[in-house]
Formats: structure tokens, C-alpha cells, sequence
């Protein structure tokens, strides 16, 4: 899975990477590639319980996707575009610090005016990828479509008037025979999309910053996790001993750095969960898609685990947690013993029996 970082320039995309993946690799004007490992407070107390030597968090890569403004540039926006159709899902980048020193490259700072922006144009996108492929399959004399032409036909109509009422195709019921049909056109707003709002010092301690209500009211009407997070204070945090970052955040009003709480946001838009194993070797997180199977889980592992399924020992993360360990659990008679087509939750603790 790959988290796309897109946005206006000037607007602290490239820090927030920085944050998420470290460094990555990509040059001057090109999109810039790294992994970000996603935080997990159970996977720490999984850590805790059983001291393993390894702990292993769900990673996802990050893309750092230049900046580029609508109209200004066709060249650099076409690559801007082609850039984002490579994401999975979108952190969109919008500003609400202030400051001289950095200009706002459209003169003003206004987050609910930038995240419209970059959201038209994405939606406008669509939409002429759409109404082409409609015209041309119209202009196609029956005899001459393909077997999947006419199921598309019937299907363009509705893609066509959901973008006509700028709302992005996200918002469609869509079915696995729905999206194979579109596959090859690159939709853009079929991809999830998490506002990310960076905000200066003072904006951080008030709690607040210029524009909010409005923001998030148009956020949660689009159905866009907002988040906001502090450039300069996150990079302080990410430097400082784990001993000392609760007391430096508690002076901001946080608990949690903001770079954490974006991070899990766009895993969770991305459609992914995460079942675990523990043991003292290693407590590992495992990212997977909602509605894999336990057989299909045992693949993430190994492909010689997929092969020789038995079954699956699963233990709800949070009687492990409760209970505090894997016997009081049997004993408790809450260990679950489920075959191959047990569908992995979201916290699932297994063991996976095989034989090869």
C-alpha cells in the first residue's frame, strides 16, 4: 500500500515525509519514496507483556508527491497527476501556519480554499476521463464492443453525474466487478483522502487555527478524516529521548504526536487492519485487507504456511491484554481454534498450525 502526500508547494509536505519515512529516495522535482511504520499502542503492550527480542510495526510506503498548482504549469500538473494515481490513498497537505519568511503560493493562507482546490481539480479529472470513455464507447457500433463494453455503459451514466455534482466516486456503493471495469482509467477520487492541516506554534497551543469550523464542517460533509499537526513541534518531538517527549507534549495540550495519529489515519482509510503474533522472539504486527481469510493471513507470514493450513489459534488481542497470558487465556477457555476460511479481525492475536 502506498500513501501519496500530495498538495499546494510550500505547504510542509516534505517535512511531514521526513516524519513518516525518513529519507527516501527521489530527486530535485521528482516524487520522493520511503517507508513509514505506522504506531500501534497494542502492539506495544503486546511488546510489554511478552519482552521480545524484535518488535515489529505494519509499515506502508510514502510518497512524497511534488507540489504543483492547478492551471499554472500544465507540465508539471500533468506529472503532479500521474503521481497520484500511483497512491492508494491520499493525505492531502493543506497550510493554515503563517509566516513572511514562506509565502503562501497563492498570496493568502485560507486550508478550506486550498483543500477545495486541489479536490476540484481532481474530481474535474475524472470527470473527462469519464465522459471520454463514454463518448468513445457510444461512437463504438454494437457488434464491435467487447464483452465488457456494454456493462461499462450502463455504469458511465452514474460515474458521469456523481462528478457533474462534484462529489468524488469514493462516495459510490462499489462491487469487485464494478471496479475491475474501471481499472484501467486511473480514477482519482475513487482513492481514499485524509486532510492533514499543518499548523504553526501558536495555532498548536490554542488549540485552534483560522478557518477550522469551516474546514472541518466541509470534511466531514466529504467524509475526509481531518487531522492537524505542528511541523516544527513534531520534528522537536521526533528528536528528542522517549524519556522526555510526554513532558515536552503535555506543554502543548497533546498526547500523541500528530505525525502518529496521520499515520493511522491513512491505514485505516486505506481499508487495511492488522492481526499479530507474539512470542519472545518477536511481537510483529501484519497488515491485511478487511475480509482475509485466516489461510490468506498465513500467506502474509509465508507462502509455505498459506500452503500447509491447518488452523488457526486466535486469541482476541484484548482478552490476551486482560487476562495477561496465553495460558490464563486457555484456561479461560477464550483461545479459538478457526479453519481456513475464518475471516481475520482487526487485533486478532493467532498462531498459525501448519504442515508442508
Amino acid at each position: 500500500m502506498d500513501i501519496g502526500l500530495i498538495g499546494l508547494p510550500q505547504v510542509g509536505k516534505s517535512l511531514l515525509f521526513r516524519l513518516l519515512a525518513g529519507e527516501g529516495r527521489g530527486g530535485p522535482g521528482q516524487a520522493t519514496v520511503g517507508m513509514a511504520s505506522i504506531p500501534d499502542p497494542r502492539l506495544d503492550r503486546l511488546a510489554a507483556l511478552y519482552q521480545p527480542r524484535k518488535i515489529t510495526p505494519a509499515t506502508m510506503r510514502v510518497t512524497d508527491i511534488p507540489g504543483a498548482v492547478p492551471g499554472e504549469d500544465r507540465a508539471r500538473w500533468n506529472r503532479f497527476l500521474e503521481a497520484v494515481r500511483g497512491a492508494d490513498v491520499l493525505v492531502h497537505v493543506v497550510r493554515a501556519f503563517t509566516g513572511d519568511a514562506l509565502p503562501h503560493v497563492l498570496g493568502t493562507v485560507d486550508p478550506l480554499r486550498d483543500a477545495r482546490l486541489i479536490r476540484d481539480e481532481l474530481i474535474l479529472n475524472d470527470l473527462a476521463v469519464v465522459e471520454n470513455a463514454r463518448q468513445r464507447l457510444e461512437a463504438t457500433p454494437a457488434r464491435k464492443r467487447r464483452p465488457d463494453d456494454q456493462a461499462l455503459l450502463e455504469r458511465l451514466p452514474l460515474l458521469q453525474e456523481t462528478l457533474e455534482q462534484e462529489r468524488p466516486l469514493r462516495e459510490l456503493e462499489w462491487t469487485d466487478e464494478d471496479l475491475r471495469l474501471v481499472r484501467g482509467f486511473g480514477l482519482l477520487t475513487l482513492k481514499p483522502l485524509v486532510l492533514a492541516v499543518n499548523v504553526d506554534e501558536a495555532q498548536l497551543g490554542a488549540g485552534t487555527f483560522p478557518g477550522e469550523a469551516g474546514l472541518r464542517e466541509a470534511a466531514a460533509g466529504w467524509n475526509e478524516p481531518l487531522i492537524t499537526f505542528c511541523g516544527p513541534v513534531e520534528a522537536d518531538i521526533a528528536e528528542l529521548p522517549a524519556a522526555e517527549r510526554e513532558a515536552f507534549m503535555a506543554e502543548y495540550g497533546i498526547t500523541e504526536p500528530g505525525v502518529a495519529r496521520l499515520a493511522r489515519a491513512a491505514y485505516d482509510a486505506s481499508g487495511l487492519i492488522s492481526f499479530f503474533t507474539a512470542g519472545e522472539e518477536e511481537v510483529r504486527a501484519w497488515p491485511i485487507r478487511r475480509g482475509t481469510t485466516a489461510r490468506q493471513a498465513a500467506g502474509k507470514i509465508h507462502s509455505d504456511i498459506e500452503r500447509g493450513f491447518i488452523r488457526a489459534e486466535v486469541v482476541a488481542y484484548e482478552d490476551l491484554i486482560r487476562l495477561g497470558s496465553m495460558a490464563a487465556v486457555r484456561e479461560a477457555g477464550l483461545l479459538r481454534l478457526e479453519g481456513r476460511d475464518y475471516v481475520v479481525q482487526d487485533g486478532d492475536v493467532i498462531l498459525f498450525r501448519f504442515n508442508v
